[in-house]
């Protein structure tokens, strides 16, 4: 692997995940975010990867069954990224609205995406496989990163949705969150693994179909109010 190998396999590991984090910044153009909190956001989905590997090399070595260790590495990712939005932002005095958290969930995924596939596409750009590199850049574009970005979104969408509730609630649905998100993201792993090669679109196919649910949901986050303002 040399240099030049290594930064263009980054470089095209973090356009996919910056022309998406673009994409999803719009929704939120009203409240503009502190670009340092979106850095440090991204920077942390981007650390989690290093953790996901080592747990998801332990998990490879110790479990037989392919679908439950697709799962459980899905499991492993989800609670990871979960984990960098509690730290960084949960408690910050940005998060202020039941938007805010579903839209640093996908910025950590983002972060995290853009490690994975900068990961998946050192082998084939080292190799000199310029077309398979193009291929894979284009499958996670499509495939991968948008699992990330779905998943994640479930939890925050969670999160949103009981901004204005007691402890409880919250924990319940973050919980329900991250079981929503898990689900999704293990279907997905299990689903690419298992498809023939003329099917791999098809699997594709319901993320998308998920991706503009997602944009629904969205606008729910939008309109949660306090109980109090409802009640008018």
């Amino acid at each position: 692997m040399t240099l030049s190998s290594f930064t263009y396999a980054l470089i095209a590991g973090l356009l996919p995940s910056l022309i998406w984090l673009w994409f999803w910044l719009r929704e939120d153009s009203e409240h503009g975010e502190p670009r340092w909190l979106l850095t440090v956001s991204f920077a942390g989905g981007v650390v989690v990867v290093v953790f996901a590997l080592m747990l998801e090399k332990m998990i490879a070595d110790n479990v037989i069954d392919d679908n439950l260790k697709y799962t459980l590495w899905a499991a492993t990712e989800e609670i990871l990224k979960f984990l960098v939005v509690a730290v960084i932002v949960l408690k910050s005095k940005y998060n202020d609205e039941p938007l805010k958290a579903m839209i640093y969930c996908i910025v950590v995924a983002l972060g995290f995406a853009a490690l994975e596939n900068a990961l998946f596409l050192m082998e084939p750009i080292a190799m000199g496989t310029i077309a398979q590199s193009i291929i894979t850049g284009n499958m996670r574009f499509i495939g991968a990163t948008l699992v990330h970005i779905v998943s994640s979104a479930a939890v925050g969408f969670a999160i949103g949705l009981t901004f204005y509730s007691g402890f409880t609630n919250k924990l319940l649905t973050v919980f329900l969150g991250l079981i929503a998100a898990i689900s999704i993201h293990a279907a997905f792993n299990i689903s690419i693994v298992n498809a023939a090669s003329n099917d791999i679109l098809k699997v594709f196919a319901w993320i998308w179909g998920a991706v503009i649910i997602l944009i629904i949901l969205f606008e729910e986050v939008k309109a949660v109010r306090p109980r109090y303002i409802r009640e008018r």
